[in-house]
């Protein structure tokens, strides 16, 4: 399926502002804002936190499917799609992602 299509089976993100991924040491590594052009991958990070508890390495394998085209084209183009990108360095590095939800 084509990343719009998959982002019509996640669940809404109306009641978010961000989310913020946490890393080993407790820093903010990362935030995406629901904003134009962001919100698909924070409905795609939401997701994925919500159904692994986390941004660990299985999630960032199902997260690379949910982005379907948008990740051919980062690998093609490194640098283009970082919220992509991080997910193929979770992957790599095996160190994941705690995830903090902003509510609106």
């Amino acid at each position: 399926m084509a990343f719009a299509d998959n982002l019509k089976q996640l669940p809404s993100i109306a009641q978010l502002a961000a989310l913020e991924l946490i890393d080993a040491a407790g820093a903010v590594a990362a935030s995406i804002e629901n904003k134009p052009g962001k919100a698909g991958s924070l409905a795609v990070y939401h997701a994925l936190a919500a159904k692994h508890g986390a941004i660990n390495v299985a999630a960032a394998r199902e997260g690379l499917e949910i982005f379907a085209e948008h990740t051919v084209d980062a690998r093609a183009n490194p640098g283009k799609h970082p919220n992509i990108d991080r997910l193929l360095e979770v992957i790599a590095s095996g160190q994941g992602y705690s995830v903090k939800l902003v509510a609106v």
